[in-house]
């Protein structure tokens, strides 16, 4: 996999999300590369984390991810999740895991149609993941749409933190 390849793709895709509505939204963008090869673009607030810590790297965070990695490239496929880690330690909250994936889901099922290959069937931490197929041409087009459905959903995030504070 050509990691530097999908870094530029990666990047030239963050840089055309809509700098205003970002910024309205408190959503930061990042894109990394994550352990051996995945190239990832993360959407997050830094409310989505205890202060003091890199909202990137904190044990404890929720964060909406877009990413390929060597296997993924191969069937041309590019994942996205959303991750709600460890969120019990989340200061100014008293959050039960389970019940926020629940309270998350059950808001997520009147969008769920509008994302492809999207699964809710997992532990806590993986609010929802999902894959679509792509290609070269239509990678960076591709990311873009990814990150402009998550920034409309994001207010879900906000609203099932709102039941915990």
């Amino acid at each position: 996999m050509d990691t530097s390849f999908y870094l530029d793709k990666f990047q030239k895709a963050a840089s055309q999300l809509d700098k205003s509505l970002l910024a309205q939204k408190q959503i930061e963008v990042a894109v990394v590369k994550y352990r051996k090869d995945p190239v990832v673009l993360k959407l997050y607030k830094r409310a989505w984390s205890n202060q003091l810590q890199d909202p990137l790297t904190a044990e404890t965070r929720i964060f909406f991810s877009v990413w390929v990695s060597v296997s993924a490239s191969e069937e041309q496929k590019l994942f996205y999740n959303i991750h709600a880690l460890k969120l019990r330690q989340l200061k100014g909250y008293c959050i039960q895991s389970r019940k926020f994936a629940s309270i998350f889901r059950s808001s997520f099922k009147e969008f769920e149609h509008q994302w492809k290959n999207v699964s809710v069937n997992f532990g806590p931490l993986t609010l929802m993941e999902g894959w679509l197929k792509t290609d070269l041409e239509n990678l960076q087009a591709d990311i873009i749409g990814l990150a402009n459905n998550f920034l409309e959903i994001a207010h879900l995030v906000d609203d099932t933190l709102g039941h915990f504070k």
